[in-house]
């Protein structure tokens, strides 16, 4: 097996990893992000949290290991995407590392400050933010336009996948650029 075939293998795995992990992690995650309030002043399932934050923690390795392993083969294609693909999946986990630290906020604030409602929501309200902006905003451009760009020009994938990308990042962009623009119904709900 050649370099270049060793590494997308690689790449295919961590990628599958993303989704793995992200998917388990938000559902984790949401007994914090619908009642945060509810959460600090009730038990609680810290171990949960901690489980999600773990996972989260396991998304941003996959995420930066799929960003190196295939810039060797994207900079074949376009090296100032190549780079742009590695910097958006960094920008990405700076995000998810910050939603982090958020969510485990909360999780202290139930053991040590009980009546602090009003901040566990606002801390709520900042990872709901946290995954606009990072998920929602730099994934369209990462995986989605950049990525199948990339593969599109590439012949990696089927060009039928490729659009996949190339339609959906824009889609997904748009649509959470709806949020931006004052729908932003994800974060008023914690404030009623």
């Amino acid at each position: 097996m050649n370099e270049d075939q060793r590494n997308a293998r690689i790449f295919g795995v961590l990628f599958i990893i993303t989704f793995l992990t992200s998917i388990g992690a938000l559902a984790l995650f949401q007994p914090v992000l619908d009642d945060p309030a509810g959460y600090i002043a009730g038990g609680g399932k810290d171990n949960q949290i901690y489980l999600a934050v773990f996972l989260e923690l396991l998304l941003i390795i996959s995420n930066v290991g799929t960003a190196v392993v295939l810039y060797p083969i994207a900079r074949r294609q376009n090296e100032a995407l190549a780079i742009g693909y590695v910097a958006a999946r960094i920008i990405e986990c700076v995000f998810i590392a910050a939603g982090v630290i958020f969510a485990l906020g909360i999780v202290t604030m139930r053991t040590d400050s009980p009546d602090a409602a009003d901040l566990a929501v606002s801390l709520a309200a900042l990872k709901d933010w946290t995954f606009l902006f990072g998920p929602g905003l730099i994934v369209p451009w990462g995986n989605g336009l950049i990525l199948g760009y990339l593969m599109y020009r590439s012949g990696l994938v089927p060009r039928r996948m490729a659009w996949f990308g190339l339609i959906g990042g824009p889609l997904l962009l748009f649509g959470n650029f709806g949020l931006l623009d004052g729908d932003s119904a994800h974060v008023a709900r914690r404030a009623g």
